[in-house]
């Protein structure tokens, strides 16, 4: 299958490698379509597709060879710029491919890196990257070194960071070292801020989800933080934090992270641990699904395996089944939306919402504010005159429901985070008063 290339796109032959072990759970259209995005994410435009079903990997080539002439044919009959692979390549196959094929060929790794570099913004996202994409060229340096200021030619080759240079082994390892510092700092200083949170009482809400879910929408219609949101995958790569009221006037924090994928290498995780710290320290994850997604319980469980890498599977969490304005009429939710109502009703952390429209997402709030509501106390207290310094807290942290002033004492009775809470103890009102 052939499509007309835009003038100005990369030429690209994709090959998608059908292993028989991972049919059940990803089959080949399915990577296809997910690559395809990809690509197109990369500003490359798919020409040529082959799919090689594989019983093994071959150690030359990933592939048998008989498929590798088929692909150096194709390439030179279509001119191709760029042939990527669907599964990781070692370092020795992706150079017998290349010697071959006479062509540029990465595999999806290296495609995802590119994207990576590409919506990069923050000074910590450009180091989470580039860190990334230095362990993942350390081991394919052949001889002394590699001349990456070779790389930005196109499709995978986007440099890390802003790194241009020619660096042998010694120098990339000295600059890992060096990025690896400079993160662990960046940790430390996000670790400070979520404790200043946590010693304010403010729970945080952790967006997770498959990329291209539809987080940041929803990140955007709950907070209007004006956050990008495009078709595009991995469009958030800096966790983005903002506050939020909960209709019961509690404060809470909203974050949005980078977007998972299946079998996403574990490197690219450790890489984006300063960004991941914000799930592991989340008081309630907010797991986003698109539920217009012809496969999307597979996308669930991806999702899961990463959370489950990151230990916090066990976490409180709210399943948002999202984009239900682009489902159609059909068996998965019955013939009206009657059939959604019913499916909302019976799970109890489950809820369908349209981020795109708004629709259902005040029952999303109403299940987030139920879900926090056991991290806040309502309290009774008549604080002395010289602490209007609780009075003031009380005003930040919670809702006041009411305030009345008399000569040595302020009455207030309101709801509080329990992180706070044991503040204004010694002046509850049914608590024995110090003579």
């Amino acid at each position: 299958m052939k499509s007309t290339q835009k003038e100005g796109k990369e030429k690209v032959l994709l090959v998608i490698v059908d292993f028989k072990k991972d049919r059940a759970r990803w089959p080949a259209q399915e990577v296809l379509v997910e690559m395809e995005d990809l690509i197109a994410g990369c500003g490359g435009e798919v020409i040529e597709r082959m799919i090689c079903p594989l019983e093994k990997a071959s150690a030359t080539y990933l592939i048998g060879s008989g498929r590798v002439q088929d692909i150096a044919a194709a390439v030179s009959h279509l001119k191709i710029d760029t042939v990527v692979f669907s599964y990781d390549l070692r370092g020795s196959q992706q150079r017998n491919l290349e010697e071959t094929i006479k062509t540029k060929t990465i595999d999806r790794t290296q495609l995802i890196l590119d994207i990576f570099a590409r919506h990069a913004t923050s000074k910590e996202g450009k180091m989470q990257v580039e860190l990334a994409q230095l362990e993942y060229l350390l081991p394919r340096l052949v001889g002394h070194g590699i001349e990456l200021s070779r790389l930005g030619g196109g499709i995978g080759t986007l440099g890390p960071g802003e790194t241009k240079l020619e660096m042998d082994r010694r120098r990339i390892g000295e600059r890992i070292t060096r990025l690896r510092h400079e993160l662990k700092e960046v940790t430390t200083q996000r670790a400070l801020k979520r404790k200043q949170r946590k010693d304010k009482g403010v729970p945080t809400v952790a967006l997770v989800g498959y990329t291209n879910a539809g987080k940041s929408t929803l990140m955007n219609t709950l907070t209007r933080a004006n956050q990008v949101t495009r078709e595009t995958l991995f469009t958030t790569l800096d966790s983005l934090a903002r506050q939020f009221v909960l209709p019961n006037h509690q404060k809470i924090i909203i974050s949005d992270t980078v977007g998972f994928m299946h079998e996403l290498p574990h490197h690219l995780i450790e890489a984006f641990k300063a960004t991941l710290e914000e799930v592991r320290e989340a008081d309630l994850l907010l797991h986003v699904i698109d539920v217009s997604h012809p496969h999307f319980h597979h996308l669930r469980e991806a999702v899961e395996v990463v959370l489950k890498e990151l230990e916090v599977s066990e976490k409180p969490a709210i399943i948002a089944f999202n984009k239900i304005d682009r489902l159609p009429v059909g068996p998965l939710w019955g013939e009206n939306r009657q059939g959604l109502d019913q499916f909302q009703g019976s799970q109890n952390n489950t809820v369908c919402i349209s981020a795109k429209t708004g629709e259902n997402t005040p029952f999303l709030v109403e299940k987030i504010s139920r879900m926090l509501s056991s991290m806040v106390e309502e309290i009774n207290v008549d604080i002395p005159i010289n602490r209007m310094d609780l009075v003031n807290l009380a005003h930040e942290e919670g809702q006041v429901y009411s305030v009345k002033y008399y000569a040595d004492t302020v009455n207030i009775r309101a709801l509080v985070p329990t992180q706070v809470a044991g503040k204004f103890y010694k002046y509850d009102i049914h608590s024995p008063k110090e003579e």
